[in-house]
């Protein structure tokens, strides 16, 4: 696959998995050997850790959305740049109870590819100013 490929291939994961919520799709992205390397504690290893956080985020976060500021790749890697943003109208998260509060998280994540596939994913967010967001500190 050349680089533009696996950049779009990274947005849709990104556009369809995450933003829609379609985890039953995860298998067409990640490969069956996927390895999350930053997944938060206690979440199960590979494609049903990034299954779980994905509702996990869309139970507390109904209107979830995740936009790719920038995208860059090479070799068989993309790194991206993106925001997230939501409400927490749903679920607690984090031992937080809803807030009714907006929210926005910046955050980094390099993927690994192939075959069309995603094999890994280093993911790095500012969990502790969401958490603050969402407490009102």
């Amino acid at each position: 696959m050349s680089l533009d490929d696996n950049k779009a291939l990274y947005r849709r994961y990104i556009e369809e998995a995450f933003n829609g919520g379609r985890v039953e799709l995860l298998d067409q992205f990640l490969t069956s050997s996927y390895v999350f390397h930053d997944a938060p504690p206690a979440l199960p290893p590979g494609i049903e850790g990034v299954r779980q956080t994905i509702r996990m985020f869309h139970a507390s976060f109904p209107d979830l959305k995740i936009a790719i500021e920038e995208l860059v790749a090479e070799g068989d890697k993309v790194c991206a740049r993106a925001v997230t943003r939501g409400t927490h109208t749903g679920a607690p998260i984090m031992g937080i109870v809803a807030s009714g509060k907006p929210f926005v998280m910046r955050g980094m994540t390099m993927v690994r590819i192939a075959a069309g596939r995603i094999t890994d994913s280093w993911v790095s967010n500012d969990v502790l100013g969401l958490m603050n967001q969402l407490r009102g500190s």
